[in-house]
């Protein structure tokens, strides 16, 4: 919440990524607030608290999920554009949100998002995913990815920690439509390059990752911001997810990037 004194600069609308949700943003809250922007994060037709079919997924169509975040556009604005993040599958959601109609945008930042595909190792861990929740329930997945993740630290501190991090995560994982799962995976393997299609369109863009990323390497970032002519963030000490690894830093980059825009 954006305290009292502190001038509003902005409307901010973050959208997370495959298996994410809107908690993914909790740590970029407080400091965006700080700045003047006041921020809502949403969870994604099907993920988590935002309810969608299970088992059809016509309704996890890009299009109807790029209108989703039009009309969610619109009511956060009231009236005014919004800077728009999407992270990794997010991103490419707000991208089709923008081609569709910019005009309820300020602009767009691309958030470990890349201009098409995922990449192939990526491709072939989002099909292990959807070939297991066609044959097993949400829970007996959960199950089965915990038992291939590496153990937690022995420090019996982390471990606690741990613990109440695997809990919250099992939770939100649980409360995804399998069918939303199945969908928007696909989508990430056959996503086609719309890099030129966004280009044109008259809206500022940033392109935003870690220092490392294996879903789309960082030299496919780099390319795409320049072909967008984006101003390019690379996030010190950051993967797949910057909003987490390092968020600081990533509340400054955005910061900045809003602030010069509209300055």
């Amino acid at each position: 919440m954006i305290e009292a004194g502190v001038a509003v600069k902005g409307s901010v609308l973050l959208v997370p990524g495959f298996t994410g949700s809107k908690e993914d943003f909790i740590a970029l809250h407080e400091p965006l607030a700080e700045a003047g922007y006041r921020t809502v994060a949403v969870d994604g037709r099907g993920q988590y608290e935002s309810e969608g079919p299970k088992d059809d997924e016509t309704p996890y169509a890009q299009a109807e999920l790029a209108q989703d975040l039009l009309a969610q556009a619109r009511v956060v604005g009231d009236g005014d554009p919004v800077h728009l993040v999407g992270h990794s599958l997010g991103g490419q959601i707000s991208r089709a949100a923008v081609l569709l109609d910019s005009a309820p945008f300020a602009s767009l930042t691309l958030m470990a998002s890349g201009p098409a595909q995922i990449s192939a190792s990526q491709q072939q861990r989002v099909k292990l995913l959807r070939d297991a929740l066609a044959v097993m329930g949400m829970e007996q997945v959960w199950d089965a990815i915990q038992a291939m993740e590496p153990p937690e630290e022995t420090d019996t501190g982390a471990l606690d920690e741990g613990l109440d991090d695997r809990a919250d995560l099992r939770r939100r994982w649980l409360g995804n439509s399998p069918a939303q799962l199945i969908a928007t995976g696909r989508q990430l393997c056959v996503e086609p390059d719309r890099v030129a299609e966004l280009a044109a369109v008259d809206l500022p863009k940033h392109v935003l990752s870690g220092e490392r990323d294996d879903t789309w390497p960082i030299a496919i970032l780099d390319d795409m911001a320049v072909r967008l002519s984006a101003h390019r963030t690379v996030v010190p000490g950051a993967e797949h997810s910057p909003n987490t690894d390092q968020p600081k830093a990533t509340a400054d980059a955005l910061i900045g990037f809003w602030d010069r825009i509209s300055g």
